[in-house]
């Protein structure tokens, strides 16, 4: 591990000002939970010379519904996730990706901030916000401005923050709360698994007509970054709602889903996987909104 400076921002302002007067000389990287950078410390040939604490940075770390929607800061842990009443009545899915990120000591350090910065396409909080149309709140140097999470990454460990912005807030807006959504992982174990695929489904019911309204689909761990299937989606838009209409989603999701071979799967059991998990996150949002009704 290389030496590196340490500085502790006392809340979200803090940190972006340190950002901005060591980011031009420097290269900088955060940590909160740890439980990702440290690795990359040990490990990676690209450390940086400067790191910034933002662990104490209170104003990152509520849960809160407001006239905007459901506001999760980025320093909340999958634990609090998991814990969160708010979260548990409105979007049980949220509470099922959470439980699937590593082992407890993971969940207990690990934050939803981290967990979408880090960027990696497997990522197990990203398919359910993507389906949620979660908006990704950045602060910087001139304050905080949004934009939809689905924007928010470039590709394989890469967003669009600069290096003097941090990420604040995931927002799901005030017109998706409630909304029925379910979520599921495949990976090779039961425990601290990589996802394979990752599946995600939400959708309203319009209970007259009994077909799917404002149908979304967010995949993880198919593409070089998390997606939506919006082919899927277009097809489901105002079909009645049956099992065999959602079995020809999930095949088209599997269009939709542009999955590489590698020593874990390949290509085509990763298609096949998306068919498969896509069909049955249908069928959990189905059922969510039945039990609602």
């Amino acid at each position: 591990m290389r030496a590196f400076e340490l500085y502790s921002a006392k809340d979200s302002h803090d940190a972006v000002a340190l950002l901005a007067k060591h980011s031009a000389t420097s290269k900088v990287r955060i940590i909160a939970g740890g439980t990702d950078l440290l690795a990359d410390l040990k490990f990676s040939a690209h450390s940086p010379n400067v790191v910034v604490d933002i662990s104490r940075a209170e104003d990152l770390k509520s849960i809160i519904a407001t006239e905007d929607g459901l506001r999760i800061g980025a320093l909340v842990t999958h634990s609090q996730i998991m814990r969160s009443v708010i979260i548990k009545e409105m979007f049980p899915a949220l509470v099922d990706a959470a439980h699937t990120i590593g082992a407890v000591q993971t969940r207990n350090l690990g934050t939803i901030g981290g967990n979408l910065v880090t960027a990696v396409p497997s990522m197990d909080s990203g398919a359910t916000l993507i389906a949620l149309e979660a908006i990704a709140s950045i602060q910087g140097p001139e304050g905080r401005h949004e934009v939809p999470l689905l924007d928010f990454f470039l590709g394989p460990r890469k967003t669009i923050l600069k290096p003097d912005e941090l990420l604040a807030e995931i927002i799901i807006p005030k017109q998706n709360l409630g909304k029925p959504t379910a979520f599921l992982k495949f990976g090779l174990r039961k425990g601290q698994a990589l996802a394979l695929v990752n599946s995600a489904a939400s959708f309203w019911v319009d209970w007259e007509k009994h077909t799917f309204v404002a149908p979304r689909i967010g995949l993880g761990a198919v593409a070089p970054k998390v997606i939506r299937a919006t082919q899927a989606e277009t097809f489901l838009e105002g079909r009645k709602i049956t099992p065999e209409v959602m079995a020809e989603a999930g095949l088209i999701a599997a269009s939709d889903a542009k999955p590489i071979s590698d020593f874990r799967a390949s290509a085509g059991y990763r298609k096949n996987l998306v068919a498969v998990l896509t069909k049955r996150v249908l069928e959990g949002a189905y059922a969510l909104a039945q039990a609602k009704r």
